[in-house]
């Protein structure tokens, strides 16, 4: 599936605003208050309907608990976020989910790094030499 470049900049923008939002604490939920929260990326439905924000809480932990008090908060996160994205025709419906990429590449690191699979990516690397 391709991305257009208008899902991108409509993401892009979500992304900004909503990280704003969250940074001044503007919505008050008691699972959200103090926890810094980053947003590394907004993937935009192709009818912009649509936004599925990536969020990880810095620190790690609570992901889950995060997760769901932002979609408990998705309604008035929309209304702030109406406020700030003019652009737009009509604000896309909020859903949430815990981005694991930082933990899956642990994963992945660590699988590399265990001696039989290193062994096969050096003999793989010999044999294409």
């Amino acid at each position: 599936m391709t991305v257009s470049q208008r899902q991108l900049r409509v993401g892009e923008l979500v992304r900004h605003a909503l990280s704003d939002v969250l940074v001044r604490g503007v919505i008050h939920d008691p699972d959200l208050d103090g926890r810094p929260i980053t947003v590394p990326e907004v993937r935009m439905s192709p009818d912009l309907k649509v936004a599925t924000v990536f969020v990880m809480p810095l620190g790690g932990g609570d992901g889950e608990r995060i997760v769901k008090a932002l979609a408990r908060s998705a309604k008035p996160l929309r209304g702030e976020l109406a406020k700030r994205i003019r652009q737009l025709k009509f604000m896309p419906e909020l859903r949430f989910r815990l981005d694991t990429r930082f933990d899956d590449d642990d994963v992945l690191r660590e699988a590399l790094a265990e001696p039989k699979v290193a062994a096969d990516i050096e003999r793989e690397e010999d044999n294409n030499d």
